[in-house]
């Protein structure tokens, strides 16, 4: 039995389900190869993975654009703030605030159980991706537990 506590929310096999999700979205819909991140509520990576032929610095933007919609609690692309703001909250959080669509809460109910990024394609694409494969993942949630 292991007696160290964990955080609510996702757990592996639930991160995985959201990343291969989006990557399969972005492969059905013809978006760029995209990199898929998912976070736990404390903003760390749970899984994370890159499409082949993705561009390398999209893993750290997918993971940057999730932990966005966690500091805003709104999707990454939502927060309409001035330039100077931005680069002011950008220096705060060592360029992990990213206010361009792609990244989204992972929620059941009201409840925050961690966010999920893609970065790789047009941002519409990205957040499209994520945002199916949340929705998805959603819905089984359901009907695993429908009360």
């Amino acid at each position: 039995m292991n007696d160290t506590p964990r955080l609510p929310g996702l757990r592996l096999a639930d991160a995985d389900a959201l990343v291969n999700s989006a990557l399969g979205v972005a492969a059905e819909r013809g978006f760029p190869p995209l990199a898929v991140a998912v976070l736990d509520v404390a903003g760390e990576v749970i899984a994370l993975r890159r499409a082949d032929g993705g561009m390398p610095m999209t893993s750290r933007i997918a993971v940057a654009k999730a932990r966005t919609a966690l500091l805003t609690l709104r999707p990454s692309g939502a927060l309409e703030l001035p330039g100077a703001i931005v680069g002011s909250i950008q220096h705060l959080y060592d360029g992990d605030y990213v206010p361009f669509a792609g990244g989204v809460l992972v929620t059941d109910g009201d409840v925050v159980l961690g966010a999920a990024g893609a970065s790789g394609g047009h941002a519409r694409e990205d957040d499209e991706a994520v945002r199916t494969a949340v929705q998805r993942w959603q819905e089984d949630l359901l009907r695993r537990d429908p009360g």
